[in-house]
């Protein structure tokens, strides 16, 4: 796993980028081409009209057996039009694989928000598919990935980014990623929380080093703390909704808008079935989601 630095400034800004495997990857896509008329479908129904809103390709994916969203972004300004996927499942990468080449991006980075214990991540099958393509998640996870992130840093894609954010307390490796704060960044900004807040509600606590009271500092710090109007996408639903609000959430939120002594009480009182996917998905996500092969007998 490859540890990075913590970088203030963007892209292009290019002595900066020959010092991290992330930005040295977002400047090259950066380099000086001519420019493309971008075929009408590639536009994301998302934004204000703004130029960074307008290069930002945006799509919410769902994986119906363990409910879970996966996420395309992708900088189509950029000639290259470089991607990340957000929380990919192994049963569905052949769908999101096939969108990608629809669209044509390239995939850079394949990213979880955390480990996952209710499906097998697809970023290792990714890899064997798209070998060019790197990935992502927390180092504090204690995973395998190619590059181990940790809170403030920003990973890049074309002039686009994610700055990582720490939110442990569903697992202790739990991450945000959230759209820039900058006015070359889009605007509403966007966070996918993993399971650290899930619409109206919150992921468990009960293992994984999980911790009610770590989970209501980081939701309150990290995520009820951004603009109002911050749209949050969660790494699961089983209600049927898409998407949030920070406003929506610190005023509807069933659980998060109690005080923490409360908080505490709710989740040490859930009373949840223990996960059926977890012996399997827990292991195989410590390293990639690809399983070590049997041994030939």
């Amino acid at each position: 796993m490859v540890p990075l630095r913590l970088y203030r400034h963007l892209i292009p800004r290019l002595s900066a980028a020959a010092r991290s495997p992330f930005l040295r990857a977002a400047a090259a896509s950066c380099a000086p081409r001519p420019i493309r008329s971008l075929p009408a479908f590639a536009m994301a129904a998302y934004g204000t009209g703004a130029s960074a809103d307008r290069r930002l390709l945006f799509r919410q994916l769902f994986e119906k057996e363990s409910s879970t969203y996966t996420y395309l972004l992708a900088d189509i300004g950029d000639p290259e039009k470089p991607a990340v996927l957000i929380d990919p499942v192994d049963r569905t990468v052949d769908r999101d694989l096939n969108l990608i080449k629809e669209l044509g991006l390239k995939l850079i980075y394949a990213m979880n928000t955390h480990v996952h214990a209710d499906h097998i991540t697809g970023t290792g099958l990714i890899k064997t598919k798209l070998p060019g393509a790197k990935s992502v998640i927390s180092k504090a996870s204690g995973a395998k990935a190619d590059f181990s992130v940790e809170h403030g840093e920003k990973i890049y894609f074309g002039n686009l980014f994610l700055e990582v954010r720490a939110t442990p307390g569903h697992t202790a490796g739990c991450v945000t990623y959230v759209t820039g704060d900058s006015d070359d960044q889009p605007s509403p900004r966007m966070a996918f929380t993993g399971d650290a807040l899930i619409i109206r509600a919150c992921g468990r606590t009960d293992f994984q080093g999980g911790s009610s009271d770590e989970l209501y500092q980081s939701v309150h710090s990290q995520i009820f703390t951004l603009p109002k109007d911050t749209l949050l996408y969660p790494a699961h639903d089983y209600k049927g909704f898409t998407v949030t609000t920070v406003e929506e959430e610190a005023t509807y939120n069933a659980r998060l808008t109690k005080d923490k002594e409360t908080f505490k009480t709710i989740m040490e009182n859930l009373n949840l079935s223990y996960p059926k996917m977890i012996d399997v998905a827990v292991p195989a996500n410590l390293v990639c989601g690809i399983q070590d092969p049997p041994s030939k007998v």
